[in-house]
């Protein structure tokens, strides 16, 4: 009875830095423990978390004070930092030059067909209020790699089909900042008054996100020349320091770091060609990417989400979320028909590339975060709750429809004989029996399951601190002069 008199006492005091710590503490081991139970079930990590988020929040278990919740308002910039800069990795000028514009037609016609439908069906259909209709209707050009890609490393698939996809969910995201950025610049003039609304306000959003992108890259030129022969566990601090400081800035300027952050990442693989930093902070953030979408899950409003709110017309939340949740489906899946079909992509890309662009996680959450903290008011709290319920529907069928999309572009088989090409085999002069043909394969297949078995991520991180152990172990003059601590 006393440790529970005490624990009361602990969350009485909503302030009190064991509260935090605490609260903290729960936050990621109920986190880790969904993520056991979503496994088994083969649902991605982020589903785990808002889930977690929900069970523990105030509307379920009431496990974390408001004002821990209310306190943790910088994360989303601090993980879309992480998010944006790991997907500069994907810009390289070389892979860039060889795919042509015909990966930026497809991106640019599915994102915005996404928006266009939304738009649509919200505001001309619905009549909801056009300021909620413009921000949530760019909110749907965003898509989420993290299932597709989860989906792609399992099911062993490759060709053009996953060439393409892969490009086109890395430049998705550069496009649906761009639009959330003029979005909600034209939401907060329509705030207004459409008297406000004008060639330069629209254009003042472009003109401050390229800017940024243009800070952006002179920070990546001076992480390459800051890193340079650096100790690794001093790379990863620069570079975190970095991230954190271009977050501060864009925060004093009032704007988004998303288009910074990527431009920054992208300058540095160009100017470096260093993927293990990129793999190395990837296998650091995970914390990070759980408290915040945790915390998303806190924020979530199951009763904002059944209740009628002046602020989005008369039609109950409930059902906008319903009708976003399919139009955006409908819109990706016109826009990569579309595309492809400009672009004279074969028939299994075209038919099936917009089955794969369902999932919606990361960005649109952290935007619906920056956005609901923009416009404030019932306004931003019915985005974040339309985005955040959303999210977690697809997230749930978002793998399964990528499975399904590479099955039928032909992009991975269950046949033994297709999963090792013959010509991957030895090649002798006797002709050999079916069964050692068989033995072969599967002798191949185990070898290339060994080289899966431990993610790139976890094996830079490994290497990095085995050199640093050796470092420490033997740090005499000659180490101490080829290395900078």
């Amino acid at each position: 009875m006393r440790n529970l008199t005490a624990w009361s006492t602990i969350i009485i005091d909503e302030t009190s830095v064991a509260s935090i710590i605490i609260s903290i503490a729960i936050i990621l081991f109920f986190g880790f423990a969904m993520t056991r139970l979503t496994k088994k079930l083969r649902l991605p990590n982020v589903t785990a978390y808002i889930l977690t988020g929900i069970l523990i929040g105030p509307y379920c278990l009431n496990l974390i004070p408001e004002t821990v919740i209310n306190g943790m308002d910088f994360l989303p910039d601090i993980a879309l930092a992480f998010i944006a800069f790991s997907t500069g990795e994907f810009f390289k000028l070389s892979t860039l030059k060889k795919n042509g514009l015909k990966v930026v037609v497809i991106t640019v016609l599915e994102a915005c067909l996404a928006t266009v439908v939304v738009f649509i069906a919200t505001y001309w259909v619905l009549g909801v209020d056009l300021v909620f209709s413009i921000v949530i209707s760019a909110l749907a050009s965003a898509t989420a790699p993290a299932s597709t890609v989860m989906t792609i490393r399992q099911t062993g698939a490759h060709g053009d089909f996953v060439d393409t996809l892969l490009q086109v969910v890395a430049l998705d995201d550069v496009v649906g900042l761009i639009e959330y950025s003029v979005a909600i610049s034209l939401a907060l003039a329509a705030t207004m008054g459409t008297q406000n609304l004008s060639i330069g306000g629209i254009l003042k959003p472009v003109i401050i996100n390229i800017a940024v992108m243009v800070l952006g890259g002179i920070f990546g030129v001076f992480m390459k020349l800051l890193l340079q022969r650096r100790s690794t566990d001093n790379r990863l601090i620069v570079s975190i320091s970095l991230l954190f400081a271009f977050c501060g800035i864009c925060a004093l300027l009032d704007v988004s770091p998303l288009l910074g952050c990527m431009s920054m990442g992208m300058v540095y693989i160009n100017l470096t060609d260093d993927e293990k930093l990129f793999q190395q902070l990837n296998y650091f953030t995970p914390p990070i990417l759980l408290l915040f979408f945790v915390r998303s899950g806190l924020s979530f409003r199951l009763d904002a989400l059944v209740n009628t709110s002046a602020v989005v017309g008369s039609t109950p939340l409930l059902i906008i979320g319903v009708v976003y949740f399919f139009t955006r489906i409908i819109g990706k899946y016109m826009g990569a028909f579309l595309g492809c079909l400009i672009t004279h992509k074969r028939k299994e890309v075209r038919n099936y590339l917009g089955l794969a662009l369902v999932p919606q996680a990361g960005v649109a959450i952290g935007l619906a975060a920056m956005g609901a903290r923009t416009l404030g008011g019932e306004t931003g709290v019915a985005l974040e709750t339309v985005i955040l319920a959303s999210s977690v529907l697809y997230e749930l069928i978002g793998p399964a429809c990528a499975k399904l999309s590479l099955y039928l572009s032909k992009s991975y088989t269950t046949k033994l004989e297709k999963i090792i090409p013959a010509e991957q085999l030895e090649q002798t002069e006797e002709e050999k029996t079916a069964v050692e043909l068989l033995i072969e394969r599967i002798q191949l297949i185990q070898a290339e399951m060994g080289k899966e078995h431990i993610s790139k991520e976890e094996q830079a991180f490994q290497e990095a601190a085995e050199e640093q152990l050796v470092f420490f172990r033997n740090g005499n003059a000659g180490t101490m002069r080829n290395r900078r601590v």
